[in-house]
């Protein structure tokens, strides 16, 4: 462990990486569970479309109006107190939603789910800035998207064969519990390191100072350039993976519940395996000079054209363009990355936080959004089959322009 050269490795390496890859796995299969429980919800609860995105979008509100503070609370007290706290708030969340017989009340337990988990990759992003090389940071990066993954592969086949055995609320107990075992071990595991490295980077204790803060982020013209790839092409692509997915293969591909989790967990797992794979590549690719931006822009525009080809296909065999689209999304990653290190660490919390922001904000509009949208135009007298195509056909306009401005923009992250 080298403190002056910010580097982690060998077995302290590995606890770091395992304890947030731990908690991002919790988030983001609490994130990605509502596709899989939709159906048992919608029944028991005689939910709408409007009413499972209303429920579904809690957590976005929640984790994204919690950013900005996030921001400020893991420059200054640290990524392990700071995560270790909230996981605690996620846990009740948790235990909340397993008791509710409402509306309210499940809105309630999953707003406070999305509170608990907002810190689960902001703060590992924190403390790989501050523990480890530069050069590991996109692969850091990716390692953590392929945890969350196996996040939401746990929410599909595993949960949807849980269901009948312990339900949707037994499912929530067990979540609760696990929350709080991930939360003791940030806590007390990451002592050490957290102390080891504050005795030469006091930036891990205090790094909020008068330094601009998110008024130096917000207006650097680079930030915006890439927060606009995290709200309209990332911010869908999430909406859609852990809410519109599983109803668009039932509604649309008239796939059965079961058949519809099985896609949902093939995605997830080639997602999975394209993490993984630019986690290997990055490095390399970056060694040999290949520019991140055009191949950021390469995956943004690979997203496009798998969606829009779902606008127009009507085969059996349509959801392999899920696939399709899971190949091309890891390249997000490098986004996030390169942005947090075009500021200094003692704003990469804020930095961070700040994208993250962005990021929820389109994944709040979407998955609430694409309810509302759908069930307006059905209400209108459009086939439900329509109203879901030109909803999705509104959000690839979205993301097209979002596209053409980052090509477009010359905004450099040195600037």
């Amino acid at each position: 462990m080298d403190a002056m050269s910010g580097t982690l490795r060998g077995v302290l390496a590995a606890r770091v990486f395992l304890c947030f890859a731990l908690g991002y796995l919790l988030s983001y299969g609490l994130r990605s569970i509502n596709a899989v429980i939709a159906p048992a919800l919608i029944q028991e609860m005689a939910l709408s479309n409007a009413d499972m995105g209303l429920l579904s979008s809690a957590y976005f509100v929640a984790f994204g109006s919690l950013q900005l503070p996030l921001g400020i609370w893991l420059d200054k007290y640290g990524p392990r107190r700071t995560e270790s706290a909230l996981l605690v708030v996620a846990a009740i969340g948790a235990a909340v939603f397993a008791m509710s017989d409402s509306l309210a009340g499940l809105w309630i337990g999953r707003a406070l789910i999305g509170i608990g988990v907002s810190a689960c990759l902001m703060a590992a992003f924190k403390a790989y800035r501050l523990w480890f090389a530069p050069e590991q940071q996109s692969q850091l990066a990716s390692w953590m998207l392929v945890a969350g993954t196996a996040g939401a592969l746990a929410a599909t086949v595993p949960v949807t064969l849980a269901l009948p055995a312990i339900g949707w609320r037994g499912i929530f107990w067990v979540v609760a519990a696990l929350l709080l075992m991930v939360s003791a071990a940030i806590f007390l595991s990451l002592r050490s390191v957290e102390r080891h490295f504050a005795a030469v980077n006091s930036t891990t204790a205090s790094g909020a100072g008068d330094d601009g803060g998110y008024r130096r982020i917000f207006a650097r013209p680079y930030f915006r350039r890439m927060a606009s790839l995290g709200m309209f092409n990332q911010g869908v692509f999430v909406a859609l993976q852990t809410l519109w997915a599983g109803p668009w293969m039932t509604t649309v591909l008239g796939k059965s519940p079961q058949e519809a989790s099985e896609i949902l967990f093939m995605l997830n797992l080639v997602l999975m395996m394209a993490y993984l794979a630019l986690g290997w590549a990055a490095p390399r690719l970056m060694a040999r000079g290949v520019n991140p931006h055009r191949l950021i822009a390469a995956g943004i525009i690979g997203m496009v054209l798998a969606q829009t080809a779902m606008l127009f296909t009507q085969s059996e065999h349509a959801w392999i363009l899920w696939l399709v689209l899971a190949l091309c999304v890891p390249v997000t990653t490098l986004v996030q990355s390169y942005l947090a290190l075009s500021f200094p660490a003692a704003l990469a919390g804020r930095a961070n936080s700040a994208y993250n922001l962005m990021l929820f904000v389109g994944a709040f509009a979407t998955q609430w959004g694409f309810g509302v949208v759908a069930d307006g135009l059905k209400a209108n007298g459009m086939q439900v089959v329509d109203a879901f195509r030109l909803t999705l056909a509104i959000a690839v306009a979205l993301q097209t322009a979002s596209l053409v401005y980052f090509v477009a923009s010359k905004a450099k992250a040195h600037d």
